[in-house]
């Protein structure tokens, strides 16, 4: 049993230190806990407030995922608040600007995207040219599995969004979400 402990202590610690070194991003600010591997890319800023956390032992996708954070161009940015906890395998990709503010809980399988990344027109898809709209999660949003924020989202402050929704406009304070489109179902 102790000769399984170390060995799953030392794999834990090779596999985010592989992790680490994928890792190209420059402008990190601040610290986290990682209890399961993150990659930190793009040529953007990544700030971290106090008491970060990725990653949960006992939970779905532990061993075979990682936390994936970008801040794509030179003006991107994406930001974390103060005591947030962040589930397994949760994405998110700034071209604008990502903002996650304090105490938000985000369940497994997360993404969260502030751009299409391609136009929707078939002839321009492959142009590069697309527009990409900042995302904010408000204070003290509870985010389940699976879900995916789009951009030009505003989650409002203490606001659960259920497992399994898409949520592609803006929703205000203390109020439940779900579905694909993400509706209220209602208040708190």
């Amino acid at each position: 049993m102790i000769m399984k402990k170390i060995i799953s202590k030392i794999y834990f610690y090779l596999l985010r230190a592989v992790y680490k070194a994928k890792s190209n991003n420059k402008s990190v600010i601040g610290k986290f806990t990682e209890n399961q591997p993150v990659v930190l890319k793009g040529k953007g800023k990544i700030v971290f407030g106090k008491d970060v956390n990725f990653g949960v032992v006992n939970s779905p996708l532990f061993y075979n995922s990682y936390a994936y954070i970008e801040a794509r161009n030179k003006d991107s940015v994406v930001t974390f608040g103060n005591n947030i906890k962040i589930n397994n395998s949760i994405s998110l990709v700034a071209e604008k600007s990502i903002t996650v503010e304090d105490d938000v809980l985000i369940g497994y399988n997360c993404s969260i995207m502030d751009s299409d990344f391609h136009d929707l027109s078939p002839l321009q898809r492959s142009s590069g040219k697309h527009i990409a709209s900042s995302v904010t999660i408000c204070k003290n949003v509870f985010i389940g599995n699976n879900v995916t924020i789009l951009k030009g989202v505003t989650i409002g402050e203490n606001s659960v969004v259920a497992a399994s929704s898409t949520v592609t406009k803006t929703f205000p304070s203390n109020v439940i979400i779900a579905g694909n489109p993400a509706n209220i179902v209602r208040e708190l």
